[in-house]
């Protein structure tokens, strides 16, 4: 996967604190970051406890890979959202993927938002290491969302897919979420969903929740923004993923080798399927017209205030 460079970018213009341990102020160069004279590929602030590591980012990879329909079909939803909700007076938006692990979303960003400034962020350093090779002229920050380094009122557009489930605190994550969001300012939010469906899978994965829709609703108007659209992705597929969860509950005090073997197994099946990704496509077709009132994930679009009345709600 590469991505082409893209040297305009108005990053600069954005006030980086300096990273601990230095006085200087970050500048952007197009290439990477300067430091005083240290030039860095990544921009890494100080991060604490997460629910995530290096290690799960290859496994996660590994067994879903770059086609699994449902991730597929979250990452659709999320630039269509921004395209939907980015108000035409923008210009050229600052959009940033708020736990861009290996880069899928970062890439499809280029694609359809080509005169955008894409910033790719992650709590874990691994990854962005791996991005850096092939992803020239994107800047790639580390930092932990509950402790968020960026200027208030810095960025246009947030993409944040199956990250809140990771933070113990993520009425703190969604807090610094409204706070660097631009008035009119979009946020596509996408977390499990389903509470009583906790398994295997989000215990091997450091899940600290799955979400109802009401609960996160709450949370997202709590820190001020205003909810566009709701619905759930997966509905088609319910049926067989609650039965699945089920399955997988069973496993949930069996040895890490035992789960790990389990849920690889499960994202792997039928992760490639024509039909799987053509129930996502019909799916998604649908959803503009039809409210999904369950389903495997939770899909919010919210704005900062100062979006029309007028805007469309489900």
């Amino acid at each position: 996967m590469e991505f082409d460079r893209h040297l305009d970018d108005p990053i600069s213009a954005i006030a980086f604190p300096p990273p601990e341990g230095a006085t200087e102020i970050p500048v952007w160069n197009g290439r990477g970051f300067s430091v005083g004279q240290v030039e860095t590929a990544v921009l890494a602030y100080e991060v604490g406890t997460s629910g995530w590591t290096d290690d799960l980012t290859v496994f996660h990879d590994e067994t879903a890979g770059e086609d699994h329909y449902i991730d597929r079909a979250s990452r659709r939803h999320a630039a269509s959202g921004l395209h939907r909700w980015l108000r035409a007076g923008t210009g050229a938006p600052t959009i940033i993927d708020i736990g861009c692990s290996s880069g899928l979303m970062l890439k499809l960003l280029r694609a359809e938002f080509p005169h955008a400034s894409i910033i790719g962020a992650d709590y874990v350093r691994g990854p962005l290491e791996a991005l850096a090779s092939k992803a020239s002229g994107i800047p790639l920050i580390q930092f932990d969302l509950t402790k968020c380094p960026l200027p208030s009122e810095s960025v246009d557009g947030i993409v944040l897919l199956n990250v809140l489930e990771h933070i113990e605190r993520d009425d703190l994550a969604l807090h610094h979420i409204a706070r660097i969001l631009k008035p009119n300012g979009v946020a596509m939010i996408e977390v499990p969903a389903g509470p009583h469906l906790y398994d295997v899978y989000d215990k091997l994965l450091f899940h600290h929740r799955r979400y109802r829709m009401a609960d996160l609703l709450r949370k997202i108007g709590d820190c001020g923004l205003q909810v566009r659209e709701k619905s759930h992705l997966g509905f088609f597929l319910y049926p067989t993923f609650w039965i699945a969860k089920r399955r997988g509950q069973r496993y949930l005090s069996h040895p890490e080798e035992v789960q790990k073997a389990i849920v690889s197994r499960n994202i792997t099946t039928a992760s490639s399927h024509p039909l799987m990704h053509k129930l996502m496509e019909l799916e998604g077709a649908l959803r503009t017209r039809v409210y999904y009132p369950f389903g495997i994930r939770c899909l919010v679009s919210c704005q900062k205030a100062g979006t029309p009345a007028s805007a469309k709600l489900h």
